[in-house]
């Protein structure tokens, strides 16, 4: 199949380019400058220059490919848009990728919500988060294409493209190496679900070739507190005892957005379509485990 990936250059993107190359697909990247373009020509993937502002190349490359996969911004109202305009009528699959912050709540780390979602549980959605939830409604909507939304909760491991890192474990580890402690939001009770970055592209790929139009599916398998990864981020590191800062604090280190959402709120979900679906068994179940064995020191 010939695909044409947003996000190419990043954590998420990059390793699903390279894995679905691996497994005989042609790979078209977005690539913003010419050195990522080098780059991406390096690992075998075709660049195409351009960003998420380049209405005009999102739609041609999504006429021209077989299928698409959105895994840049879950937020940009106009890619997103041009991706959809691009599939239309075509029966393509249209993967986007989305984020389960979209039902984050905002206990700034001091509470340990009691709201577990699945895909058959109606979504309680902050006011902040609804134009993201918007438009995973309008990819699952895309007029005569299989437009599918992988709603993926907290990714740690290490991406195999050009980008290693994920968007909120590594944070907590620079933030604890430049200041020598460990900080988590609040008391750090707040608890998210996560998911190995090698079993998040291996639903991919079985979404790619199997998912119906319209499925809506959560990406997770376990839970964590960040205190509890707090604690395994000491360990690993050889620091002392985790310390709390406030939202306000984390905030000039992370942003608000971040802060809040992030690395503040509960985003407690459980991904039983995938597995009842499209056979999906994920072998990575233990976040805290791979931040003491297997986390890079380097």
């Amino acid at each position: 199949m010939n695909l044409f990936i947003t996000g190419a250059t990043g954590f998420i993107g990059g390793t699903l380019a390279v894995d679905l190359k691996a497994r005989g697909h042609s790979i078209r990247g977005l690539a913003r400058d010419e050195a990522k373009a080098r780059k991406l020509a390096a690992l075998g993937i075709e660049p195409v220059l351009g960003d998420l502002d380049n209405v005009a190349v999102l739609t041609a490359e999504a006429r021209r490919a077989d299928g698409v996969i959105n895994a840049a911004s879950s937020d940009h109202e106009q890619a997103i848009r041009a991706l959809i305009e691009g599939v239309k009528g075509s029966g393509k699959p249209l993967l986007h990728t989305s984020g389960s912050s979209v039902i984050g709540d905002d206990v700034k780390g001091d509470a340990l919500s009691p709201n577990v979602f699945d895909e058959d549980t109606p979504f309680i959605v902050e006011p902040e988060k609804r134009a993201r939830h918007a438009l995973d409604n309008s990819v699952l909507a895309a007029p005569g294409a299989r437009g599918i939304v992988l709603c993926n909760t907290m990714i740690y491991g290490t991406g195999k493209g050009l980008s290693r890192d994920s968007v909120q474990i590594p944070p907590l580890v620079a933030q604890a190496r430049k200041s020598g402690v460990v900080r988590v939001v609040g008391k750090g009770v707040n608890r998210w679900s996560n998911v190995h970055i090698d079993d998040v592209s291996a639903l991919y790929a079985l979404a790619l070739e199997k998912a119906p139009a319209g499925a809506f599916y959560f990406v997770e398998n376990g839970e964590a507190s960040y205190a509890e990864l707090g604690e395994a981020i000491a360990a690993r590191l050889k620091l002392g005892p985790v310390q709390s800062w406030s939202v306000e604090e984390a905030s000039r280190e992370w942003g608000e957005g971040h802060a809040r959402y992030s690395f503040g709120s509960n985003s407690r979900v459980r991904g039983k379509r995938a597995r009842r679906e499209l056979g999906w068994a994920p072998r990575h179940d233990s976040v805290t485990r791979w931040i003491r064995e297997e986390m890079p020191l380097d």
